[in-house]
């Protein structure tokens, strides 16, 4: 069996790729190997808005109680609610039932360890050898020893009282729209921003099992850009599917990234003397002008390889307390274990009521270079073509001397596709185009030779 754990648990077409007898022995697999010598294993589980979702937790929650572990399902709440309440439920591990942005046709399961983190790849494997050993050595208890459901019914509160908590203050003065991507913070993110205090208006906020994600959310920002404007908002906020990452929209409509909302938001706890070691992690992705920023303000940034696990790794290793993507994944150590669109979002949102500036005025702080992305399209074998082939360094070498530290050239594969992502940077956007185009496409003809 290939490795079926991805960058993100396990991912694929609900139903078709992702069946109920998957979920059903990612269940009892996981409940085995996170809760080895537990007594009565709790397990938290919780999904998005998807209709799958429903189809799923059944098979899941089957292979928990299989194994004799109790599932504490706490229905339709956001990603990084589960981390959290699986830490304030004292459980054993955490699950969640979401493919994130993703269209509505896939869904994913994700397990948290008992400290809300995202499983390290030793431990997924792990639980995949289990299911390919047949459940060898798992057992199969009967009469009273089986394992019980509970439904939580306050888990939405527990954590919006906690997202509340991550700010000094409120929010009052503030007008926010909030765009809940029909997804899992439909209910959480408005009711945490009302109770801080501010005005909010809503849009994409009815999950009807099949709208998630549709053209909206934090990978559709354009209508929230629209919103904001027309209803003159002091801000605007894009939740993704499970709410794990969020990316803002200025007064004026402006699209604001992760990298300006974690700039701005480092740039504070500097000030207040609560960013650790004055120091952020971001990846590869992030933007020259990010950088440039935090060297002004006298802030480090270390970089990643792509993937928000890579930046939670890296700010564990270090103690390091704010880290993200450009995405808007943003991982705010000190209150949660995983990317947490809503605590982000508020954070956000206080600065600007602390500052008493707008967000476009808080953005100046960083210039965003020109960027380009590319795709080249390669058979999966070939995706060092640009580590091997002498003609393509050499082109690669050239384009940096022709950027001249004001720029840069990024190669980076795909790790779900057959493709090549070919990314410039540079300050003359028609330049670093046409670069970016050429280098794709030499890439693209050798590799496919």
């Amino acid at each position: 069996m290939a490795r079926i754990f991805g960058t993100d648990g396990v991912r694929g077409i609900a139903n078709t790729e992702l069946t109920s007898q998957l979920a059903y022995n990612l269940g009892r697999a996981g409940a085995f190997v996170l809760t080895e010598g537990a007594h009565k294993p709790k397990i938290v589980v919780g999904m998005d808005t998807r209709i799958s979702g429903d189809m799923l937790e059944a098979a899941l929650v089957a292979g928990l109680l299989s194994v004799g572990a109790e599932a504490i399902c706490v229905g339709v709440v956001p990603t990084p609610a589960v981390a959290y309440l699986t830490r304030k439920y004292g459980a054993d591990a955490g699950v969640v039932i979401s493919a994130s942005h993703n269209p509505v046709e896939y869904n994913g399961i994700k397990f948290f360890n008992k400290n809300g983190f995202k499983l390290k790849d030793e431990l997924e494997d792990k639980i995949q050898s289990v299911i390919e050993s047949n459940f060898e050595g798992v057992p199969s208890p009967t009469g009273e020893h089986l394992g019980k459901k509970t439904i939580v019914d306050t888990a939405i509160e527990d954590y919006v009282e906690f997202a509340k908590s991550t700010i000094e203050g409120d929010l009052s003065g503030l007008k926010i729209a909030l765009d809940c991507a029909n997804g899992a913070s439909h209910i959480s993110s408005v009711k945490a921003v009302k109770e801080l205090g501010a005005e909010v208006v809503v849009i994409n906020n009815n999950p009807d099992g099949i709208n998630i994600n549709k053209n909206c959310g934090s990978t559709h920002p354009e209508h929230l850009q629209k919103f904001v404007v027309e209803n003159n908002c002091d801000l605007g906020l894009a939740f993704d599917g499970d709410a794990d990452r969020c990316i803002a929209i200025d007064e004026k409509g402006n699209y604001v990234n992760g990298d300006f909302m974690i700039a701005i938001c480092a740039k504070r706890l500097k000030e207040k003397g609560k960013l650790k070691k004055d120091t952020v992690v971001v990846t590869v992705m992030s933007n020259m002008g990010f950088d440039i920023a935090m060297k002004e303000e006298g802030i480090s940034a270390l970089k990643t390889k792509v993937g928000d696990r890579y930046v939670l790794e890296e700010m564990e290793r270090g103690d390091y307390s704010l880290g993200g993507e450009q995405s808007g994944h943003i991982i705010f150590l000190d209150f949660n274990t995983t990317g947490d669109g809503l605590v982000s979002g508020i954070q956000l949102a206080s600065v600007i009521k602390e500052k008493q500036k707008s967000l476009s005025e808080l953005t100046k702080m960083m210039t965003e270079l020109p960027q380009v992305l590319v795709n080249a399209t390669v058979p999966n074998n070939m995706k060092d073509i640009h580590e091997k082939d002498e003609e393509i360094i050499s082109d690669i070498k050239a384009m940096e001397e022709k950027l001249n530290g004001r720029g840069r050239v990024l190669i980076r594969p795909s790790g779900t596709e057959p493709l090549v992502r070919v990314m410039l940077e540079g300050e003359n956007q028609s330049e670093i185009d046409e670069m970016a185009h050429a280098l794709a496409k030499k890439i693209a003809m050798k590799a496919n030779k």
